[in-house]
């Protein structure tokens, strides 16, 4: 039977204000905003004061709120109120992915602990509903593997970049402006908010806890002209990737940017748009394509998850449940064209070299290389690494192939 579920929401933000539009444009929604806590007493909001209070008390011990919506940006503050919620007896919707994904396999003991559902289905691809169907739709297939567009703010970027010929700095101010990336938008650039996606759908679809920290990865902030002289010459898109495979009782994992031609599922997916494809061993291959930021589509994600709290709905966590002995690896290799300045370049780093050529002063090689080596140039400046076209990742015994240490 459907709920009338009094609504205590933390953050008046771009979210939150997406929140309470699509909240009283939904009238089969039984559901109301009962109080919301700021952190700003100065700012000016457009709603009536008394809906407003600084005292995160007023809504967690509060006995009539029965879902704590927490919109903040803070991931300690928010895995602080996530946790006292839930020791109150409140069940939690949350669109923070870093809290998530620093915290998930706390948040997933505590769920179990106070009785009580989290649920976040707006922290991951905002309008996706990627991990509904990986609890619901696959819960009992052989996922072998996802991967996708996971962060609209890069995505933008790089469709104005790549086909509209914009710069860099210009595409990243636009994607400001329309409210797609942060002021300080490190997190997006540089891959850590698709990171701490990809953390969250691996528990999901494989049943396997992993730290954000252990997955590498490449941002779009070390893209260089030549990588987008490449794709220009060959036809291909940039798009930063972030990709899961399982194989032989292994996950292996990564986020970067890689070159995708024309007939790739991903080639078209432009602006703020994310794209999610799953294979599995039952229903094969399927790709999700939505908006993956912005005020609405996240906010309606939100709202979509306090609707499933009227039915009593939770995650039921089946992949982890299922004991399946999985563990995370970085024993994998995967195809690359990289830039290099010529004191940084070592041909032993590779498994195997393709192509190599010298030009403006740059050493530019298309090759194979391990995980844990593209994790050591990260911190190099001037690399730039791109997967090549159809690149996958290879799971390979780290003993043998490992190149040699400097």
């Amino acid at each position: 039977m459907k709920k009338n579920l009094q609504l205590g929401v933390f953050g008046f933000g771009c979210v939150g204000q997406g929140l309470y539009h699509v909240l009283n444009e939904t009238k089969g929604l039984k559901a109301e905003i009962r109080k919301i806590v700021v952190k700003n007493k100065s700012k000016s909001r457009p709603l009536p004061a008394d809906l407003f209070s600084f005292d995160r008390n007023d809504i967690l011990t509060n006995p009539e709120i029965d879902v704590v919506v927490e919109l903040i940006d803070d991931p300690v503050a928010a895995f602080e109120i996530l946790k006292e919620a839930l020791a109150n007896g409140k069940a939690v919707v949350t669109a923070n992915k870093r809290m998530l994904a620093d915290n998930l396999e706390e948040i997933y003991r505590l769920q179990q602990v106070y009785g009580k559902p989290v649920l976040y289905e707006g922290a991951v691809c905002a309008s996706i509903p990627i991990i509904r169907n990986l609890e619901e739709y696959y819960d009992n297939d052989l996922i072998s593997s996802i991967e996708g567009i996971m962060n609209g703010s890069t995505n933008y970027i790089l469709t104005k970049v790549m086909e509209e010929k914009k710069s860099y700095a210009e595409s990243l101010r636009q994607a400001q402006d329309l409210g797609f990336a942060e002021s300080d938008p490190t997190l997006d650039v540089r891959g850590y908010d698709p990171s701490f996606k990809l953390a969250i759908l691996i528990a999901h679809a494989f049943g396997v806890f992993v730290s954000p920290d252990q997955i590498i990865r490449f941002g779009i902030d070390r893209l260089s002209q030549t990588d987008l002289d490449f794709a220009v010459k060959n036809n291909l898109n940039i798009r930063l990737v972030g990709r899961a495979l399982k194989q032989n009782g292994k996950i292996y994992a990564l986020l970067a940017t890689q070159f995708v031609s024309n007939t790739h599922p991903l080639f078209g997916v432009r602006n703020e748009y994310n794209a999610v494809t799953v294979t599995g061993a039952f229903a094969e291959k399927q790709t999700f394509i939505g908006k993956g930021a912005g005020s609405y589509p996240t906010g309606s994600a939100v709202l979509s998850d306090i609707s499933a709290l009227t039915y009593d709905y939770r995650y039921e966590y089946k992949k982890i449940l299922q004991e399946n002995g999985l563990t995370f690896s970085n024993d994998a290799a995967v195809e690359i064209l990289a830039s290099f300045k010529p004191e940084q370049f070592r041909e032993e780093d590779f498994i195997e070299i393709k192509e190599r050529k010298s030009s403006s002063g740059l050493i530019t090689v298309r090759g194979t290389v391990v995980l844990n080596r593209l994790q050591s140039w990260s911190d190099l400046d001037g690399v730039s690494i791109v997967l090549a076209p159809e690149a996958a990742l290879i799971p390979f015994e780290a003993a043998i192939l490992q190149p040699s240490a400097s």
